[in-house]
């Protein structure tokens, strides 16, 4: 069974999964991600986590104690999910606006 750490999995997911920059030239942007949990709930936040982490990790932190996203819209996300033995893999898409 593979085990990824949330560390090592945010670190992979913001360099590999990052579909586009987020910068003041750009209103709109997609992103995407993944994540891997024993449960498809905590794969699709895993997911959710590893969006916001690839676009500002303030933003990351504000949304972690229930303050939102400020600064962006973040869409209803699209999730993708499997499972494998006891592993669910959810692949997340969501579309980001700055504000």
């Amino acid at each position: 069974m593979r085990k990824i750490t949330v560390l090592t999995f945010a670190a992979l997911a913001a360099a590999t999964f990052a579909a586009a920059p987020a910068d003041a030239r750009s209103a709109c942007f997609k992103k995407y991600s993944m994540g891997e949990a024993i449960s498809p709930e905590t794969a699709k936040f895993q997911a959710d986590e590893a969006l916001l982490q690839a676009t500002d990790w303030g933003v990351w932190a504000t949304w972690m104690v229930g303050g939102g996203t400020p600064g962006y819209t973040f869409s209803p996300r699209k999730y993708r999910c499997s499972q494998d033995g006891m592993v669910w893999t959810c692949h997340a898409q969501a579309t980001f606006c700055k504000l």
